[in-house]
C-alpha cells in the first residue's frame, strides 16, 4: 500500500486526488482501507495546518436565526425581553452562561462557539 505522510502541500494535493479516485471503494477492501487511511491523513494535517477559527458568537446566532427563519422576538425565551435581545444583538451586553446554554438549545449552535470572546460596543454599559 503506497501510503505516506503529508507533509506539504503537494502531499495534500497528491491525497486528496488519490481519495477522489477511492471514493467508491468498498469497506473492508484494500481499496476502502486505503482510503480511510489517506482520509485519516488528510484530517490531521488539516487540523493542524488549517485550523478554522470559530465563528464570532453575534454572527452564529444571527446565521441561525436566518437558517430557521427567526426574528429577534423569537430569542427572548433564551436571553430575556426584547430590550435584553436588542442589547445583546447591537452587542451592548454581553451573553450569559444561562444565555448561551438556552441559545444552543434553541440554536443548536455549540457552547463552544457562543462562549468565545467578542468585541462589545463601546458604549457598552
Amino acid at each position: 500500500m503506497d501510503v505516506r505522510p503529508i507533509r506539504s502541500e503537494e502531499d495534500l494535493d497528491w491525497a486528496l486526488a488519490e481519495i477522489d479516485r477511492l471514493m467508491d471503494a468498498g469497506p473492508g477492501t484494500p481499496e476502502g482501507d486505503r482510503l480511510e487511511i489517506l482520509v485519516t491523513l488528510v484530517q490531521a494535517y488539516e487540523a493542524r495546518h488549517h485550523r478554522i477559527e470559530a465563528p464570532d458568537p453575534i454572527e452564529a446566532i444571527r446565521h441561525a436565526m436566518e437558517a430557521k427563519g427567526l426574528r429577534q422576538a423569537d430569542l427572548e425565551s433564551a436571553i430575556g425581553g426584547s430590550g435584553r435581545v436588542s442589547e445583546v444583538m447591537r452587542r451592548k451586553r454581553a451573553l450569559t452562561l444561562p444565555m448561551m446554554r438556552a441559545l444552543s438549545r434553541q440554536l443548536g449552535i455549540g457552547i463552544d462557539v457562543l462562549a468565545q470572546p467578542y468585541e462589545l460596543s463601546r458604549d457598552a454599559a
